[in-house]
């Protein structure tokens, strides 16, 4: 468990997503998926807890591909990432969009510290993967959210089925991903995720798939939780 004084940060993590930071708004570039993902993602969210009028977090904001869908749909947000690369990206692509966003370098656990209870609405979507405590990670989401508020995770599943679709499809067949984007140890299991939900004060209202058709090249939303996984869970109150 991560204490106070060692920030919940793999130095190698956030090295891997510094050096693509250019390439984050190009949609058909190495994040290509993310932006292929999005309005499904932005759709569940809003459909699931209304964002317009609302405070909203993302957490691990990167270059802000979620924030912008949510502030597009009338959400107050802030993003946060511990990288310094992607963040200039973000901002500087608000001078594109016309968007407001807060965008800020800092990490989910010192602004729990912070401003406890500060948000509608907290994100945080493939991000779980990339931390060395998820479970530290997710308890400071159920800080940050007020109560009667929601929190929303995207992760994937580790089993073999997932090893073969989002390492060896996704970053080696079909070249959707750059090679090592993901390290198939660090994957979760929903009931990994579910356990330190419960611990963190949250209560799981949804787990849904977000299941990928390489003919396509779309995603949708089913109730396959094999790889990709969207949950949604709400802080009592």
């Amino acid at each position: 468990m991560k204490t106070d004084t060692t920030p919940n940060v793999d130095a190698a993590e956030i090295a891997k997503f510094e050096a693509l930071a250019s390439r984050w708004w190009d949609r058909a570039g190495d994040f290509r998926p993310l932006h292929q993902m999005n309005p499904l993602r932005a759709n569940y969210i809003d459909a699931r807890s209304p964002v317009a009028g609302r405070r909203v977090l993302d957490v691990g904001c990167g270059g802000g591909i979620l924030s912008e869908a949510l502030a597009q749909r009338g959400a107050t947000v802030t993003g946060i990432d511990m990288g310094e690369a992607p963040l200039a990206v973000a901002r500087l692509h608000l001078l594109e969009s016309g968007l407001e966003i807060d965008y800020r370098h800092a990490n989910a656990e010192a602004l729990a510290e912070e401003c406890p209870g500060g948000f509608d609405i907290v994100t945080c979507l493939e991000v779980l993967e990339h931390v060395p405590d998820p479970g530290s990670l997710v308890a400071a989401c159920a800080r940050l959210v007020r109560p009667g508020g929601d929190v929303y995770f995207a992760t994937i599943n580790r089993n073999p089925k997932s090893y073969a679709f989002a390492i060896l499809g996704a970053e080696h067949i079909l070249k959707l991903l750059p090679k090592g984007t993901h390290d198939y140890a660090r994957f979760i299991r929903p009931s990994e995720l579910a356990a330190w939900t419960r611990q963190a004060g949250l209560q799981t209202e949804d787990i849904s798939g977000m299941l990928y058709n390489p003919l396509t090249q779309a995603f949708s939303i089913g109730r396959d939780v094999d790889v990709n996984y969207l949950v949604h869970a709400r802080k009592p109150g």
